[in-house]
């Protein structure tokens, strides 16, 4: 059992950035990769990064890999999610979630979640 615990999050304006913690306890952390995924109100949850066990980073889009950097601390359980020139789109609760596959994406493929941290982005 993975407990996660995101925060970070707040109100902000367009192109202003904000950097996510996603602390983890319980089972090793090392041993999962932990994703980043956005959810706004109304729609399904979305896939926004993941950091594997080994440090490899996969990114959802290009844009998001040129605005949002992941990364992790293995000595302190956390992964971070920094994002640069946020955008009113980017508005979400953003959640992180811990997975034993390499690289997963779907959410499906995560069995631990934290409850969310709100990011609102206004113009």
């Amino acid at each position: 059992q993975v407990q996660l615990v995101e925060s970070g999050g707040g109100l902000v304006q367009a192109g202003d950035s904000l950097r996510l913690s996603c602390t983890a306890s319980g089972r090793p952390f090392t041993s999962y990769t932990v994703g980043w995924f956005h959810q706004a109100p109304g729609k399904e949850r979305k896939f926004v990064g993941a950091v594997s066990w080994s440090g490899s980073i996969t990114y959802d889009t290009d844009s998001m890999k040129g605005r949002f950097t992941i990364s992790r601390d293995n000595a302190k359980n956390t992964v971070y999610l920094q994002m640069n020139s946020l955008k009113p789109e980017d508005t979400a609760v953003y959640y992180c979630a811990a997975s034993a596959i390499a690289g997963a994406v779907a959410v499906d493929l995560y069995a631990y979640w934290g409850q969310g941290t709100q990011v609102t982005v206004s113009s």
